[in-house]
């Protein structure tokens, strides 16, 4: 019998591997303590953001345990897919929170994130809501304070409308492009990266849309 929201917010509420906004007070934020005292190296840390059930940061742990991956999202029925996986296969490079995105600076000091993937976010199309998509300028000046210098940010999305925002956003901000896909499955079927398919992915290419790439650092 599938699990519901109510059960899956107590396993999360539990699971080690995940850390909620109600976990902390000012105190006790992780804020300056990732690398020494949550996963105990100096790897580099990369961010998954709006992660969803967390497909991206379970794979991208997967083939890169160098590395440490932190998939976010503001609802804890969603980071139990991924949470779980990493688990049950011993994944100590992956972690989750449940926080909203917005609050990064709280958690993450300056300079302790060294890339960030938003992969199909909600593209937020109202213009009354642009403050709320992820590539807008109010995120990236708070991604420019938990950055390091040069970091990338990766956008993937099956959006139109928010791909051709977020290029006038790079333009506008000052930002390089490092790299740009304007459809993957067209130009690039094989990218190890690009072709990690999450649960949206899967239903928007069966529906035949067009899933595009961006990468950029800020100025």
């Amino acid at each position: 019998m599938a699990k519901n929201k109510l059960q899956k917010f107590e396993d999360v509420a539990r699971f080690q591997n995940v850390f909620e906004y109600t976990d902390f007070d000012e105190k006790t934020k992780p804020r300056g303590c990732w690398h020494g005292d949550i996963f105990k190296n100096e790897n580099p840390i990369t961010l998954e953001l709006a992660c969803g059930k967390g497909e991206y940061t379970v794979e991208l742990a997967r083939r890169n345990p160098e590395r440490n991956y932190i998939g976010i999202d503001k609802k804890g029925w969603r980071i139990w897919t991924g949470a779980k996986t990493a688990i049950e296969e011993n994944l100590n490079n992956a972690h989750f929170m449940r926080i909203f995105i917005d609050h990064l600076e709280e958690y993450f000091k300056p300079g302790e994130v060294d890339e960030i993937w938003i992969v199909f976010p909600d593209p937020f199309l109202r213009e009354s809501r642009e403050s709320n998509r992820l590539t807008s300028p109010k995120f990236l000046n708070i991604y420019k304070n938990i950055l390091k210098p040069g970091s990338v940010i990766h956008l993937k999305t099956d959006s139109p409308e928010l791909f051709s925002y977020t290029l006038e956003v790079i333009e506008q901000e000052n930002c390089r492009i490092v790299d740009r896909c304007d459809n993957i499955y067209k130009e690039r079927p094989d990218d190890a990266l690009l072709s990690i398919r999450t649960f949206y992915e899967e239903m928007h290419l069966r529906e035949g849309r067009t899933i595009r790439y961006v990468s950029f650092q800020l100025p």
